[in-house]
């Protein structure tokens, strides 16, 4: 399955206050390496934007009045997302604010364009709770390079999500692979339990020779395996 790293940045932090994307990205990976194909657009959202949000990704509305309207690309977003699995951090946000705008142009919502969603956010909560989780704390963690990251920019995080995400799933493919070796090996021992055990009896010759070792032993010493030989015979 194609998996779709996406981010957004917005006009502000809740979509049911009419807040609106204004820029999308996402970045396609198959079998576990990035390919050529992403997806990338700013977007007019016709309203302001708030100031926190703008100090936290740098885009203005002046930037932003010749860029397309979501209605636009939507056609071209759902092409490129269909049918993967769609991996985000922090899921709901971004999954939250596409379903508004599919919503207002009346196109089906994101969990039904794609095949399956996943949150990095909450697999990373699992592996390291109680920790700091953001995707600078993660790039910290798995030593990788965020240093163009001044700004926060769908393309570059969506680009440095793909990462973070194989560095947390590494490992996997090998780890399925240890679980089976057990199982073959417990099987092959089955295996030899069921063989018939053949016990070879010695030969005449060798039982003389035997005795004889023995009996060369008891002349330098006590022998421990006549005693026992003795004792055995006596009861």
């Amino acid at each position: 399955m194609r998996q779709i790293f996406l981010d957004t940045e917005t006009t502000g932090l809740y979509h049911a206050q009419g807040h609106r994307v204004i820029e999308v990205a996402a970045v396609e990976v198959v079998n576990r390496r990035l390919t050529k194909q992403h997806f990338h657009y700013y977007l007019n959202p016709d309203r302001e934007i708030d100031q926190g949000a703008q100090e936290v990704h740098g885009i203005s509305l002046e930037f932003l009045q010749d860029k397309p309207r979501f209605a636009d690309i939507a056609n071209e977003l759902i092409a490129f997302i269909a049918d993967s699995e769609l991996i985000m951090h922090n899921a709901p946000f971004d999954v939250g604010f596409l379903n508004r705008e599919f919503g207002l142009i009346e196109q089906k919502p994101v969990e039904s364009i794609a095949a399956k969603i996943t949150d990095t956010l909450k697999i990373a909560k699992e592996m390291r709770p109680g920790q700091r989780n953001s995707l600078d704390a993660l790039c910290k963690h798995y030593g990788i390079d965020n240093s163009r990251r001044t700004l926060h920019g769908a393309l570059l995080d969506a680009e440095l999500l793909a990462d973070v995400y194989m560095a947390m799933t590494r490992g996997q493919d090998s780890l399925m692979m240890e679980l089976d070796k057990p199982q073959q090996k417990n099987s092959d021992a089955m295996q030899q339990i069921k063989q018939p055990v053949l016990v070879k009896l010695a030969n005449q010759a060798e039982i003389s020779a035997h005795d004889e070792y023995i009996a060369s032993l008891a002349k330098s010493s006590d022998c421990l395996w006549t005693k026992l030989e003795a004792n055995t015979t006596e009861s």
